[in-house]
Parts: structure tokens; sequence; C-alpha cells
């Protein structure tokens, strides 16, 4: 049986990062900083009742098998996905998108295959890809390697914004389903994986959530307390709404109601299920936190999204509490 960390990836150690270098960070902040580091977006001040959201990512070690395959024309989508999911958990809406791209050797068909994938994220997210940077670094990367990274920024009325405070003991948990993989646990993935089918299944682009939560919020905002990205960390991600609650998921979506690449990597890498849900997202791409499931879910229905009731929240101590599979995750 073989676990994430020994793919080479400690995700205790990442978190560990995070919180040792809180301090010098927050030491760069000024008035006009709203929430820093720790959220899935941070949050900027530009007028007195609007804020800007914020998040950067990159794809990870999914840009090996993309980089493997030949096929470069999806994972800008990737790229765009992770940092813009990121900011809509903050109920902002995108506005711009910068990306850079470092390679060992510039191929401009590889480039402009990675440019559309972006750009077509970009269009999903209904934002600008306003700018970017481009570094060809021989002897750093391979000739045929390259890495990417992107920042997203969305902008945010106060009076909008979810951040998870006012979420109760009792709200329902939704989540909405996952198109496979998304962009996390890859290091993993490829340990386990190597047929040309598999890894063009695990090459499925992330879902970008921006055009479901944006007719949500439009019509149901105020009944939205909490958004999650479920991204690396899996489910663990979701008490990041609010860390005074249980999340007690008693609907956890079976191996048949999910894309099939999660039941290959279990069998084939003899995965344990513990280990599954706090590196992938299983399935459940982001997850809602509503006091009106009625609504939201009826909502969902009409536009034909795929969606789960997962559970409800209760009085805690941030723990996801898997009660088909009597799994506890903290």
């Amino acid at each position: 049986m073989i676990t994430y960390k020994d793919s080479g990836v400690d995700i205790n150690k990442g978190d560990e990062l995070v919180e040792s270098i809180k301090r010098k960070v927050k030491s760069t902040y000024g008035k006009r900083v709203y929430e820093g580091v720790g959220g899935f977006a941070a949050l900027y001040e530009i007028t007195a009742d609007k804020l800007l959201s914020v998040g950067t990512d990159g794809v990870g070690t999914k840009l090996k098998i993309a980089q493997q395959l030949g096929i470069h024309n999806t994972i800008g989508i990737d790229l765009v996905a992770m940092c813009i999911n990121d900011v809509l958990c903050t109920g902002a809406t995108p506005l711009l998108f910068l990306d850079y791209l470092a390679c060992g050797k510039l191929d401009l068909k590889t480039s402009e295959s990675l440019i559309d994938g972006i750009v077509n994220g970009c269009k999903q997210s209904e934002c600008a890809l306003i700018g970017g940077e481009t570094a060809e670094m021989p002897g750093f990367y391979q000739e045929d390697e390259y890495d990417l990274a992107g920042f997203a920024v969305g902008e945010v009325f106060k009076k909008d914004l979810i951040d998870g405070k006012k979420i109760k003991e009792g709200d329902t948990i939704i989540g909405l389903a996952s198109s496979g993989l998304h962009s996390n646990g890859y290091s993993l993935v490829r340990k386990i994986i190597s047929e040309t089918d598999h890894l063009k299944m695990a090459l499925t682009p992330t879902k970008i959530y921006h055009r479901v939560l944006s007719s949500l919020l439009k019509d149901h905002r105020e009944n939205i307390l909490g958004l999650a990205h479920i991204t690396g960390s899996g489910f663990l991600n979701i008490s990041r709404m609010n860390a005074n609650f249980d999340y007690v998921i008693d609907n956890v979506p079976g191996f048949d109601e999910i894309p099939p690449i999660f039941s290959i990597l279990k069998e084939l890498g003899n995965l344990d299920l513990k280990e599954m849900y706090q590196t992938f997202n299983m399935g459940v791409g982001l997850t809602i936190v509503t006091d009106d499931p009625k609504n939201i879910t009826a909502s969902l229905n009409k536009m034909g999204e795929k969606y789960w009731v997962l559970g409800k929240t209760q009085r805690g101590s941030e723990r996801i509490i898997l009660k088909n599979n009597d799994i506890v995750l903290n």
C-alpha cells in the first residue's frame, strides 16, 4: 500500500512551512490587508466597501503527464481553474488573470497550445488574460520541460463576502461534482498508473465553477454561508470554511457515482480509503454550506449540475467525519 508521502509529498511539512512564515508575511501588511495568508484567497481593501480577492497557484506534476503524452492544450485550463476556484470561494467575481511560463527551450507550437488552454479557462471564468511572463531557462529545465504558474484577481463588496463566519450548527453541506482528479495528488498518481488510456483520463481538465456559482450567488447569495475548493489534502479543505465546526458527511459518493479514475487508482495502488480522502477530491470538487438546501438544490437541478447533499455541520473542532466509511479526518 503506497501513500502520498511515499511518492515524495509531505503535506504536513507544507503546513508547517505556512505556520512558520506567517509572522514574517504579516510583517509586510498595511491597513488595507483585509485577510491574508491562510484562506482560499487573500483579500485587499480597494474602497471602503469593496475588496480585491487574489490567489496564485500552479498545476503541480500533472504537467509531467501533459509533457509525457504531448498534450498541451488543456493544462492551461487547469492553471486558470486552480486560481479562479480559490478566488470564487470568497464570493468574488473574477476580473483578470496573469500567467508565468518557464521552459528549457521555447517551442512555439507547444507554447501556443498552452496559451490556448489558458485562454479557454479565462473565457470559462469570464476574466481577462491581462498579461504574463515567459522565461527560457536552459540548464535549469530540460529542453522539453516547462512549468506554469498563475495569478487571479476578483472583486467582491464587503457586504457580499463569503467567509464562513455565518455558518451555524445544522447547516447543510452540498458537494458539486468534479470532472476527475483536477490538479492535486499527481505525484502519487504517477507512481500508480502508466498506461496511456489511464494517463489520458488523469489529464481531464479541472472543472471551473464560475458559471454555476455566479448563478447561485445571483439568486441565493445570502443563503450561501461557506465555500470550499477541494484541492490538495482532499476533504480536509472542507473544514477551512470555519474551524469551529465538525463536518459530518453521511452521504459520501460511491465509486460508481464518480469518475472511474478514482477506482482505478484504488485498485492498482491498493490505496487506503482514508489516504484517498485526504489526498484527492474523490469526485467532489467544491462544497457549499447553506441554510436553504431546498432552493439551492432546485437551482442546481435546473442548471443540470451534478451534486450530492453530503451532510450537516455540528459544533466541533475541524473534523471531517465520513460516517459511511467510519473515517475521521483532522
